[in-house]
């Protein structure tokens, strides 16, 4: 009968060699999208709780105050609608920057590859 006190582990080691360009290209839109969404979200909350206290009106007045009319429009295109364009036109800038980076990364570990003959993985079972 075998003893059951020791459990062998297996070891798997390999290397990666290649990484598709197009499989990176979607795989880090589909990441760019998710934070682009996450981006919007914020956006939207943080609007809503610096309305919810306040801190817009405290603004417009305090520079009000400070410069009169000239200090109100300095704040005066602090609205809603501007502060979502914004971060609608960020948000669609990550998911194009972050796109490019993603192929980019790809194309330059292909090249490197050659150099240094890929990366060393190492999967087990624990």
């Amino acid at each position: 009968m075998p003893s059951r006190g020791k459990v062998q582990k297996r070891r798997a080691t390999m290397r990666l060699v290649y990484i598709d360009f197009w499989s990176a290209l979607k795989m880090s839109f589909l990441v760019s999208i998710i934070v682009a969404a996450i981006t919007v979200v914020i956006g939207l909350l943080l609007w809503y709780a610096l309305d919810k206290f306040g801190v817009v009106g405290a603004a417009t007045s305090f520079l009000e105050d400070i410069a009169g009319a000239q200090g109100a429009s300095l704040v005066a295109g602090l609205t809603f609608p501007n502060v979502m364009t914004f971060t609608l036109v960020v948000a669609l800038l990550e998911v194009i920057v972050v796109s490019a980076l993603g192929a980019i990364f790809a194309a330059l570990f292909n090249l490197a590859v050659h150099v240094v003959g890929g990366w060393k993985v190492t999967f087990g079972s624990d």
